[in-house]
């Protein structure tokens, strides 16, 4: 097989890079997922959740916990990783969203910045990282199809996360546009005191997106725990990567949004087999995030409203 172009002095050729793709698709579907629970929040309160993955580690590790320490079944234990994320956001998102509301944005995201570093306090204390290795397998990951044309094999787990982040994406773009919900929280990404005097329920419109926002975060948390593997401070940073395609899609378009984190994933992915890069891929979310911002002040596209798309 011909080596790719560029790549030749690096001894890599086009099959070195095929076993990387899949992987690439099933964790970028996964950021995207988390990226569009990051969005919905921001346009409908405001804020911009850096705890997005601390309390996806959180349901993660609970959810651990539960499976290797009880008789609960595994499916259960799964849905409480999810039922997590959207306690703990909405809990956050009704005792402290009011007094942050008419708060600077800045101001908010630090507010979340700081849940994040609780939160991952209290796990490396209940969990203390070094112990012992941690994992959440689900049993389908020992599901899935050899896919001959990249020699590698896409398991279970993979294929819900693409599949999972994709429905979510097109759901969550049609909930906004032809639900009463959905509606009342485009409306308060336009305008949130004209929204308010006409009637909407601002407070029950705003609990409502801390609820799905963790919802979603939780799912991530638990697919994420299967993918790369189960350590609370991992998972806390992967929000990086979410927040990398949030800020591509500037914080407005879901279908970007998912294209954005999906193209994440895949030079993450796409890196590693390059010994003189893949030491740095960890850096792929802020560059591509930064070239992205450029381009955007360059045109003079950034958004001055959190209008939704």
């Amino acid at each position: 097989m011909p080596d790719l172009v560029g790549l030749g002095v690096l001894g890599l050729a086009l099959d070195d890079f095929k076993p990387f793709v899949l992987t690439g698709l099933s964790l970028g579907a996964v950021y995207a997922l988390s990226a569009t629970g990051i969005v919905v929040l921001y346009q409908a309160t405001g804020v911009l959740n850096l705890a997005f993955g601390a309390v996806g580690a959180l349901g993660a590790l609970i959810s651990w916990e539960l499976v290797n320490s009880t008789g609960i079944p595994d499916w259960l234990c799964y849905l409480a990783c999810v039922g997590v994320g959207g306690v703990v956001t909405l809990l956050y998102g009704v005792l402290f969203g009011p007094a942050f509301a008419g708060r600077d944005a800045l101001v908010k995201a630090t507010a979340t910045l700081g849940l994040a570093l609780i939160l991952l306090g209290a796990m490396y204390w209940i969990w203390p990282a070094g112990t012992f290795a941690r994992s959440l397998i689900m049993p389908t990951t020992n599901w899935g199809f050899q896919v001959d044309f990249l020699n590698a094999r896409l398991n279970g787990t993979q294929i819900i996360a693409m599949c999972f982040g994709i429905g979510v994406t097109a759901g969550t773009a049609l909930f906004l546009r032809l639900t009463k919900l959905g509606t009342a929280m485009r409306a308060l990404a336009d305008d949130r005191e004209i929204t308010a005097t006409l009637g909407v329920p601002v407070r029950r419109v705003e609990a409502a997106a801390w609820l799905g926002s963790g919802l979603v975060c939780g799912a991530s948390g638990l697919l994420l725990a299967n993918l790369v593997g189960l350590d609370a401070g991992s998972l806390t940073f992967l929000v990086i990567s979410s927040l990398a395609a949030a800020l591509i899609a500037r914080l407005r378009s879901l279908w970007v949004t998912l294209f954005a984190g999906i193209g994440i994933g895949l030079v993450e992915a796409l890196v590693t087999p390059i010994f003189e890069l893949s030491r740095y891929r960890t850096m792929a979310p802020f560059v591509l995030a930064i070239a992205a911002l450029l381009v955007f002040q360059r045109q003079n596209t950034m958004p001055v409203t959190r209008a939704a798309r």
